[in-house]
């Protein structure tokens, strides 16, 4: 099986977390493998994925047989099972797949799909807890940490910013922020170029150093 092209993703374990990312990969257009060793989850993605399995993943030489060494990129959502989470990276390691993401259930278990081979480690309820929070008690829209120490989050203009431009207002200079997008109302979302000048009902889709964007969170205004 030939994962045709760049797109194509391996999912294992299709549990809550690794059915929703093999699923949203589907809707977005990517040739997704899903493989579970649970039959009867297989069977109920079976006309939802591209290609569903029932293999055991831990396995080195079934997983190449399945086709698995000609993606370059996997999704490992195996969680409370720690051992087989573990093998199953370092079986797709060893069959060549450059692009690891893994869930992780704790940080210890983290460190050591990193050390692996997982170059993504993911922490679900971790960083879902810490969206939330970012929402409950701020003034973003939603709240997205990447691994790098940068954040990504909508949020809607206060009343300062509306009738000036971005490159009046110099957010990036000033503040550090990055206006990505403009979400107008009943439109779609539009790449923001420095002419773009923000309205009232506008949502801004922002990014920078993840301290930068909380303080945006905090208050209604940007840092001053």
């Amino acid at each position: 099986m030939s994962s045709g092209g760049t797109d194509g993703v391996v999912v294992i374990g299709l549990g809550r977390f690794g059915g929703q990312v093999a699923e949203s990969l589907t809707e977005l257009g990517h040739e997704v493998l899903g493989i579970d060793e649970d039959a009867e989850i297989v069977q109920k993605l079976s006309d939802i994925l591209t290609h569903v399995v029932q293999a055991d993943s831990t396995d080195e030489e079934a997983l190449r047989q399945i086709g698995v060494a000609d993606f370059n990129r996997a999704v490992v959502g195996i969680g409370t099972d720690i051992e087989a989470s573990v093998l199953t990276v370092l079986a797709l390691t060893e069959l060549g797949v450059e692009e690891i993401w893994a869930k992780a259930i704790s940080a210890k278990h983290g460190r050591i799909l990193e050390r692996v081979g997982a170059r993504h480690v993911v922490f679900p309820e971790s960083d879902m807890g810490v969206r939330v929070a970012h929402l409950v008690t701020g003034q973003l829209l939603d709240f997205i940490e990447l691994d790098d120490g940068y954040a990504i989050a909508k949020v809607c203009p206060p009343d300062d910013l509306i009738g000036r431009t971005l490159a009046q207002l110099g957010l990036r200079t000033k503040h550090g922020i990055t206006v990505v997008a403009v979400k107008r109302a009943g439109k779609e979302a539009e790449t923001a170029l420095p002419d773009t000048v923000i309205e009232h009902g506008d949502t801004l889709i922002v990014s920078g150093p993840t301290e930068k964007v909380e303080q945006i969170g905090q208050r209604q205004g940007f840092p001053r």
